[in-house]
């Protein structure tokens, strides 16, 4: 990594971090700086404006979050979803941290409506996410795992299901109902609504298999 690279993520690392600690409403440059090992005009140097930033930290979340689904994830098509899900509706490590920046997240967007820039940042990652979620489909479809189904409709109703509970976690706080819908969109979004029936079956089969064999070892 070169040392522009290498500045950057730091950047990044420090966005996050004073994201979460102060929403979106009151972030400053200054916060950032607070967070960052170095000086606050070389976050200058590198953006001209918190906007400019903004929008680098919503491409740079973007590659993060398809890396982490893409590249560090599971191999299955089904699993890859959950995965996903996992990561937009209950968040990665602490929960309560997750919550945090989740917090921040739905602040920024929404500001997104008076913030142009801002705004078209989030048009382009929904578009790739939803395009990532309908490369897995196709893939399910292709392997006869999952049904035939519209891959891009299917991409818009999980991308607006697993966003919704996100949302509604926040909202809501621990009164939220957000293990239920995880539970719920592993269960009736993506088993139900998506896994081929005779893929399915055989799951049930392998896991009876899996029993019996346990049985006769007992």
């Amino acid at each position: 990594m070169s040392g522009d690279e290498s500045t950057r993520a730091a950047i990044m690392d420090a966005t996050f971090r004073a994201l979460a600690k102060h929403g979106y409403a009151d972030l400053t440059v200054q916060a950032i700086a607070d967070e960052f090992e170095k000086s606050k005009s070389l976050i200058h140097y590198h953006y001209d404006s918190k906007a400019d930033l903004m929008v680098a930290f919503l491409s740079y979340l973007l590659d993060e979050f398809i890396d982490e689904v893409e590249d560090g994830g599971p191999d299955d098509p089904r699993e890859r979803l959950l995965r996903m899900a996992e990561i937009v509706v209950l968040g990665l490590g602490d929960r309560e941290e997750a919550r945090d920046f989740h917090t921040a997240l739905l602040g920024m967007r929404a500001q997104a409506p008076f913030e142009p820039e801002l705004q078209e940042q989030l048009v382009e990652n929904d578009r790739l996410i939803r395009g990532v979620v309908a490369d897995i489909v196709r893939e399910g479809i292709e392997t006869g795992q999952f049904r035939a189904v519209d891959p891009e409709r299917y991409a818009a109703l999980f991308r607006s299901t697993i966003e919704g509970a996100q949302s509604h976690d926040v909202i809501l706080g621990d009164a939220a109902p957000t293990d239920d819908a995880f539970a719920g969109i592993e269960e009736y979004l993506v088993d139900d609504l998506l896994v081929a029936e005779n893929a399915e079956r055989g799951r049930g089969d392998a896991d009876g298999a899996a029993d019996a064999a346990g049985d006769d070892a007992g």
